[in-house]
């Protein structure tokens, strides 16, 4: 599903070129659920961006579903986005003026969902994630764990291919990360494609495999 061979990444940093990926090389097969695991500036979040179609690689290629990302127009792009992946990030990134039912409701908006086809998958993710309840609240409104919730439900609607997660549990505690986690492993049971992002061990321990990165390189491997 996801072949990067020899990517790289580099910024110009005064006189300096740094590599926030240098010649990092991965590959993830339909269904895995990834931890991707590094310290803060390890090039863990540059290579949820390539992975995401969020960013271009300087040089070295990527496959998704066995077709090269460079053969795409940024259209392409953006519907692979919107379509093909569900991002969930560490600040949720939930539109503070929109109900819990309207953030989940919006990329289906976007992609042109029918309205019926839309309530439908709606109530369906945030039953998923036992949020329904709370559907009329704004994210003021709800514990940052639910927050992160609605985020997973917003996801979830849209039926993608992969779950590309940022530091998912990275502003939760300990009980509500817990929480988080058991939605992720429920959803890699079902037979989701899972990307995680994380620095915390206990975290990446949960998934079925860990890719250690280390100043822009995949340096280690591990298979639960």
């Amino acid at each position: 599903m996801i072949i990067l061979r020899e990517i790289c990444k580099r910024y110009q940093v005064g006189e300096e070129m740094v590599y926030a990926l240098d010649h990092a090389s991965l590959r993830i097969r339909q269904g895995e659920f990834v931890a991707i695991i590094g310290p803060s500036g390890s090039g863990k979040s540059t290579l949820m961006n390539i992975v995401g179609c969020l960013d271009l690689a300087d040089s070295g290629s990527y496959e998704l579903d066995g077709q090269s990302i460079e053969e795409y127009t940024e259209d392409d792009l953006a519907r692979i986005r919107n379509r093909k992946i569900g991002f969930i990030f560490q600040n949720f990134n939930l539109i503070s003026k929109l109900t819990a039912e309207e953030n989940v409701e919006l990329p289906l908006i976007y992609q042109q969902i029918p309205k019926r086809e839309r309530q439908k998958r709606v109530k369906q993710a945030l039953d998923q994630v036992g949020l329904w309840n709370r559907r009329q609240h704004k994210p003021s409104e709800l514990s940052g764990g639910q927050q992160q919730r609605v985020a997973i439900a917003r996801a979830l609607a849209t039926r993608p291919a992969i779950f590309l997660a940022d530091e998912p549990t990275g502003n939760l505690d300990s009980k509500t990360t817990g929480e988080i986690m058991d939605i992720f492993c429920g959803l890699h049971r079902q037979g989701s494609t899972i990307v995680l992002i994380t620095h915390d061990s206990g975290v990446a321990a949960q998934a079925a495999r860990r890719v250690h990165i280390l100043d822009g390189k995949v340096t280690e491997e591990e298979t639960s």
